[in-house]
This record gives structure tokens, C-alpha cells and sequence, in this order.
């Protein structure tokens, strides 16, 4: 059983394709242009042909007129009663002058008449005294005639001229002179010879050109028709500025062919469509990410442009054996890095805050049972204990200088950390804080990305003991927060730690880890709070390394003074 419809899907005939249809349409023009050419030129050529020829049997016709014989002769013959008979005309000076004249000038006839119109001479000589076949009126009426007409021997271009008295200033015959039009033809055809030879050699030379121009457009346009080009650039306009990823198109040749809104703004360019990407200000891993990615393949890069964190991915783009070049897609990742960090910092916060919760349990336990058993002065030290060193005893010295739950919990996550690394955490004597913290995320993320930087940098440092030494200062309602290690320092540019992609993690197992974005990011949050993360002092190699700071305005909560407090300190003042 045929399936409906499908009969006339078959029999639908095939559309000719836009370069065929070019071509074709491109050939009949040249064809039409040619043929057109030919025939005006064919036409001119006759008309001049044609002029020039009634020009020569009008000269014939005068000169024969004016020949003094040939007046006399016809002045005698019109003045006579009757002409003389066939035979007499056909041996008569007027006969034998006008066939002398037309065998030298090969004119179709000249013919001789009286002032009647009757054939003085005629080529045909069963013709002489008869009338001629077309009008003499005008030539003997004294007008001088050219004129194309068909007479006994056929069509052609004819002069009539009046034969002048000798006697008196009057016509008394004309003389009539032809050429065949067919000699006109013939001599139209021989002069077109070289125009059609020509008009066909311009013809098949537009052939060629039109064939390699649609070759040219098939390469061009990648052997896509019009209306496939149509639907790309509609797909093109929706993907492109539809999307909400920026994307820039790259030419095998470096040209930027393609930027949409979002890819300027979130790589802080202009208009930069039709200039090479190697002169814009784009960072250089961008640039290396091109140069890396080979055909098929796509690479991926994490930058920062300004105050974003960006994901650029480049993808080699190839259709059939043509290299198109390369895309690239622009992500913005500032929010998610952020969150990211946010989010480790609270996630070791909170493992922190779980262990101190279940060791609080485990000691009240503990408490409960010596009470129970009678034992309060035990219990009494216990807990007198617990409150100095602190529900959990962390690998951090000097950890009872934080009050704060959440810094002391923090701390302490990073100081197991760091151990487990080989390295201590210390707090430094200068630690004060006056007050409770309000945003412990920014906190825990600039102070979480201060501290892994320092324990990375104590790690691969050369001196031992390896340790990291932190110190948190209160300024009403700023935090002040520094930061050394026993590494190697920073060698080189003081900047180039806060350089996006510049890490001392490279080659870590970590995944984590290597980036190169935890002091950029760091530095971006102080900012955002009116603060900054500046690099204090780059150490030196073998020790100490660097010293690092931070400042966190607004980011405290001032204790509350006690009323009596206040009273009494009114009284001291």
C-alpha cells in the first residue's frame, strides 16, 4: 500500500539550484546582448550600405545625364512624332552608351527614357520602347529621385535623373540607374562576418567568466543556497544575541567576524567586528587558547577581565576541508566563583561548629557524671578547664586569643587542615578583636584564601619549622587581618600574586586547587566592602615568606556597653 502523499513528493520536479539558475540567467543575457548587437549592427550596416549605394546610381544617373551625346540624342528622339521601332532602339548610341555604363559600374540596369517614359535602353532589350515599370513623374517633372523599389528586374536602389534640354532648360527624358539590393545583402553579410565572430567570441568568453564566477560564489558561500544563507543568518541573529553567553566568531585568518553584546561587555570591548583579535586588549590565555585548540578539539580557559571571574571555551570550526576559523564562548563565573568560596569556607566553618558541638556534648557528659557521683570539685575544675582551652583542642596555638565562635570554629578547620599538611597554624600575639562578626562569609572567604595561600607557600618553602601565623585586629566596626608564612616569599612583581591564573598550586592533586583565583577573588570582596588585600612585605628566599593584609570595613558589631558601666564611667569623667 502506497503511502499517501508520498507520489507527489516523488514526481515533484527538481529545483534548479541559485548558482545553476545565476549561470543560466547570466548566459541568456550575454546571448540576448549578443544577438541584439549583431542585428543593430547588421541593421546600420545595411541602411549605410544601402545609402551609399543609391549615392553611387544617383553619381551614375548624373554623370550619364549630363553627358552632351546623350542630351542631344534624347532632345532629338522627344522632338520626333513617333520613336523609332524595337530594332532601331536596339542598335541606336543610347542603347550602347547605357549598357556600356552599366558593365563598368555593374549596376543592375540604366535605362534611358523620353519625356513620355518610354525605354530609350533597357538591358533587356524586348523592353526598349516600351513604358517603364515604375512612376518618372518626379524626375520629369525636373527632381532628382533615390528611392528603394521593385521594378522588372527585381528590387533595388534606384536613382532617376532628368535629362536637361539642349535647346531650352527643360526635362525631356530621365535616366534611371539601379542596383540589386541582393549585392546590398551580400555586402552586409560579408562586413557582419567579423562583428558575428566577434559577438560570438564575447559570448563564450562571458560563458567561461560566468562559470567561474559561480564556481566563485559556490566556494564563497560554501556551496550553501540563498535561502540556506537566509535561515543561517536568522539562526545566527537568535543564537548569537539571544543567548545569554557572549560569543566571538575568529577567521582562519585572526579577523573578528562575529561579537555579540555580551561578549563585548563581559570582555570589556567595543566595536571590534573586521579587525585581528592578536591587536585587542584581550588577555593573553585567551589568545594561547586559541593558538592550543586543533580541529575538532575545544579547550577551556577561566580568566579575569575587570571584576569578573570568565569561563572562555574555543572550539576549531571546519566544514568539509574549508578551516572556518575558530568560536568562542564567553561565561560569566563571578557569582558561582564567589558562591564557590563562599561555600568552602562555610562548609569548613560548619564541620568546625559540628565537631565543637559534638565535644561540648561529650564534656557535658562528662560534667554531668562527676556531679552525679558527687565529685563537684572535679566537675568544677572540668569545666573551669573547658572554658579556658575551648570545647576542642585544635592544631592551632594561641587559638584561645579568638572569642568569636565563628573565627575560633574557622581557625581551627584550617589549622586541621594545615597539620595534616605539616604545617602550623598559629594565632600571633597582636590579635584583638573587639566585638562579634556580622559577615562571616566574606570573613572566612578572604581570611580561608589568605591562609591556604600561606600553607601552599609554607609548603614548598625550603625552611623548616613550616607554619603559617595569622593576626586579626578590631577598629570599631573594621577588621584588620594579617597573614605570613614560612615560604620562600614572592619573587618578582609585587602584583603578580593578585595576576589571575599566577598560582604556586599548579601541579597540585588537588582539583581545588591551582586556579589561581583565590587572591583575586579576595581582593575583589575587600573592595566591594570598601576595603582592600594588598601584598605587605614579599619575604625573602629560606625564609620568612610573605606577608600578606586585608582590610574588611563594616563587617563588626560593636559590644553593647552595660548601663552601670556607662554611669560609672560618666562619674570618673
Amino acid at each position: 500500500m502506497a503511502i499517501r502523499g508520498s507520489e507527489p513528493t516523488r514526481n515533484r520536479p527538481r529545483r534548479l539550484t541559485f548558482s545553476t539558475e545565476t549561470l543560466l540567467l547570466q548566459i541568456s543575457v550575454l546571448t540576448l546582448v549578443g544577438l541584439l548587437s549583431a542585428t543593430l549592427y547588421t541593421w546600420v550596416t545595411y541602411q549605410q550600405l544601402t545609402a551609399d549605394t543609391e549615392s553611387r546610381a544617383l553619381a551614375v544617373a548624373q554623370s550619364i545625364a549630363a553627358d552632351p551625346d546623350v542630351r542631344d540624342l534624347v532632345t532629338q528622339l522627344s522632338d520626333l512624332p513617333s520613336l523609332p521601332d524595337n530594332q532601331a532602339l536596339r542598335a541606336g548610341p543610347i542603347q550602347a552608351i547605357a549598357e556600356s555604363m552599366r558593365e563598368r559600374t555593374g549596376a543592375l540596369f540604366v535605362v534611358v527614357t523620353d519625356d513620355d517614359g518610354i525605354r530609350l535602353s533597357h538591358p533587356t532589350p524586348a523592353l526598349l520602347g516600351q513604358p517603364v515599370s515604375t512612376s518618372p513623374t518626379e524626375a520629369l517633372s525636373g527632381k532628382e529621385v533615390v528611392d528603394l523599389e521593385t521594378g522588372t528586374l527585381g528590387p533595388s536602389a534606384r536613382a532617376k535623373v532628368p535629362v536637361w534640354s539642349t535647346a531650352s532648360h527643360t526635362p525631356v527624358g530621365e535616366v534611371s540607374v539601379g542596383f540589386s539590393t541582393e549585392s546590398i545583402l551580400a555586402s552586409s553579410l560579408r562586413a557582419i562576418a567579423p562583428i558575428a565572430f566577434t559577438v560570438v567570441a564575447a559570448l563564450l568568453a562571458g560563458v567561461l567568466a560566468s562559470t567561474f564566477l559561480v564556481r566563485r560564489l559556490r566556494k564563497l558561500t560554501l556551496g550553501l543556497e540563498p535561502e540556506e544563507i537566509s535561515t543561517l543568518v536568522q539562526d545566527q541573529e537568535v543564537v548569537l544575541y539571544g543567548v545569554a553567553e557572549g560569543v566571538v566568531g575568529v577567521a582562519a585568518d585572526g579577523r573578528v567576524t562575529v561579537c555579540n553584546a555580551r561578549a563585548r561587555r563581559l570582555l570589556r570591548l567595543g566595536n571590534v567586528t573586521g579587525r585581528q583579535i592578536r591587536t585587542l586588549s584581550i588577555p593573553a590565555p585567551i589568545l594561547r587558547l586559541i593558538d592550543q585548540t586543533t580541529a575538532g578539539g575545544s579547550l577551556t580557559v577561566q580568566v579575569v577581565v575587570g571584576p569578573s571571574v570568565l569561563l572562555v571555551s574555543a572550539r576549531k570550526v571546519l566544514r568539509g576541508t574549508s578551516d572556518l576559523g575558530w568560536v568562542l564562548t564567553v561565561l560569566d563565573r563571578t557569582q558561582v566563583e564567589e558562591l564557590t568560596r563562599q561555600l568552602d569556607a562555610v562548609g569548613a566553618l560548619t564541620s568546625a561548629l559540628r565537631v565543637q558541638r559534638h565535644e561540648f556534648a561529650n564534656r557535658l557528659h562528662t560534667a554531668s557524671g562527676l556531679l552525679d557521683i558527687g565529685e563537684v570539685d572535679e566537675a568544677s575544675r572540668y569545666l573551669r578547664q573547658t572554658l579556658e582551652s575551648g570545647p576542642v583542642k585544635y592544631p592551632v596555638e594561641h587559638g584561645d586569643r579568638l572569642q568569636d565562635p565563628y573565627l575560633q570554629a574557622f581557625v581551627g578547620a584550617k589549622g586541621f587542615q594545615a597539620s595534616e599538611r605539616g604545617v602550623l597554624l598559629r594565632v600571633g600575639a597582636g590579635t584583638l578583636i573587639r566585638g562579634s562578626v556580622t559577615d562571616p562569609q566574606d570573613i572566612t572567604t578572604v581570611l580561608g584564601n589568605l591562609i591556604d595561600n600561606a600553607v601552599e607557600a609554607a609548603v614548598h618553602g625550603s625552611s623548616e619549622p613550616r607554619w603559617v601565623e595569622i593576626e586579626l585586629l578590631s577598629e570599631d566596626r573594621t577588621l584588620h587581618l594579617v597573614v605570613a608564612d614560612s615560604g620562600d616569599g614572592v619573587v618578582g612583581d609585587p602584583g603578580l600574586p593578585f595576576v589571575e591564573g599566577h598560582s604556586e598550586r599548579k601541579g597540585s592533586s588537588d582539583s581545588e586547587h591551582g586556579q589561581g583565583l583565590g587572591l583575586t577573588l579576595s581582593r575583589r570582596i575587600a573592595r566591594n566592602l570598601g576595603g582592600d588585600v594588598w601584598l605587605a612585605a614579599p619575604g625573602e628566599q629560606g625564609g620568612p615568606g610573605a606577608v600578606f593584609c586585608a582590610l574588611l570595613p563594616d563587617v563588626l558589631e560593636l559590644p553593647k556597653a552595660a548601663p552601670g558601666g556607662r554611669r560609672k564611667a560618666a562619674r570618673r569623667g
